[in-house]
Order: C-alpha cells, then sequence, then structure tokens
C-alpha cells in the first residue's frame, strides 16, 4: 500500500478524544455542500489537518464564505450551516 505524500499530519485528534484524518475531508469536487461537509472542512482547517490556503483552493471557497461557516459554528453549533435554519441564526 502507498501512502500519497502530503505536506502537514495525515490524522489529528480532535479535542472530544476522536480522531480525524484526511479521507474524513470532502471530496476535492463537491459540489453540494452539506451542513456536516462543511463542518468537515471547518474542523479540518481550525484543528491543523489542512492549511487554510489549501482548503480554499481544493474546494473553490473564498475566505469570506470559510469565515462565515467558521463564524457559524463557533456561535450556534453545526446546526447553524444548515440551509433550512438560515434565516433562524442570521443577525440582522
Amino acid at each position: 500500500m502507498y501512502l500519497k505524500k502530503v505536506d502537514g499530519p495525515r490524522a489529528v485528534t480532535l479535542p472530544d478524544g476522536s480522531i480525524m484524518t484526511r479521507a474524513d475531508l470532502p471530496p476535492a469536487d463537491t459540489r453540494r455542500w452539506v451542513a456536516s461537509r462543511k463542518a468537515a472542512v471547518v474542523k479540518g482547517v481550525v484543528f491543523g489537518l489542512i492549511p487554510l490556503k489549501e482548503a480554499l483552493e481544493k474546494y473553490a471557497l473564498s475566505e469570506e464564505e470559510f469565515l462565515e461557516w467558521k463564524q457559524a459554528i463557533e456561535k450556534h453549533g453545526e446546526a447553524a450551516l444548515k440551509a433550512t435554519q438560515i434565516q433562524k441564526y442570521r443577525q440582522p
């Protein structure tokens, strides 16, 4: 078995004790962004699994969009990323 050479860690331990690997990140060609995929990208960046710059390029995200996801999780949890819940958590 061969492992692709990557910069940075292959796995990180999250505060709850679970382990997150690069395999847990969504595929690069993701077009349908459900809350769990958004949360996986944010966790990957926050806990050092993938650098922010690499995540933005890989998933074709703007820095503003990523920061909105991160802020929503910090304030309201993963549920705030659901498209059906946006108005409930949106600030006027």
